[in-house]
């Protein structure tokens, strides 16, 4: 089934970002990952990780089962917390390309029927329907992504896109 046209270029995004994030922060040290540019900042792994369970979040809205035991540690509102807590770099690539492939799949085959509900509180939705908090999810993702490739620049590594 085509994705539907509603949420295309939400689609588009999500599977963009999914490559260009994971050419991005991939060749990045461990310790460049918990680099944090000042107190009030987040660092890639938190940054990494937030996506994954944002993208988590997305796939609980339209209908299919995904998780991690580590992703709370990365949801709304939450903040760096101590660099042991958090997954490695590899943990974090693994579920970032997990969950692509599960987001690829799932947004491949939504329903009409699931993306006209309403929407629930939490993330904007311009339509007042799921199919608003997708789209809305993928201009936040993109967000955060902007945030890792800044940081990757930040530490002295060229950038991605010229």
């Amino acid at each position: 089934m085509p994705v539907p046209a509603v949420i295309a270029t939400a689609a588009e995004n999500f599977r963009f970002n999914s490559g260009f994030l994971t050419k991005m922060v991939g060749d990045l040290s461990q310790e460049e990952w918990l680099r944090r540019p000042g107190d009030n900042g987040n660092h890639i792994a938190w940054i990494v990780g937030h996506v994954v369970w944002t993208r988590k979040y997305l796939l609980d809205r339209i209908g299919t089962q995904w998780s991690l035991p580590w992703l709370d540690l990365f949801a709304r509102g939450l903040k760096c917390a101590d660099a042991a807590a958090f997954p490695s770099r590899e943990r974090l690539l693994d579920g970032w390309r997990d969950v692509s492939g599960v987001l690829d799949g799932a947004l491949d085959s939504v329903s009409e029927d699931v993306l006209t509900q309403p929407s629930v509180k939490g993330p904007p939705s311009a339509d007042g329907k799921v199919s608003g908090i997708v789209n809305f999810l993928a201009v936040h993702e993109t967000y955060h992504i902007g945030q890792a490739s800044y940081l990757r620049s930040w530490m002295g590594h060229k950038g991605l896109m010229g």
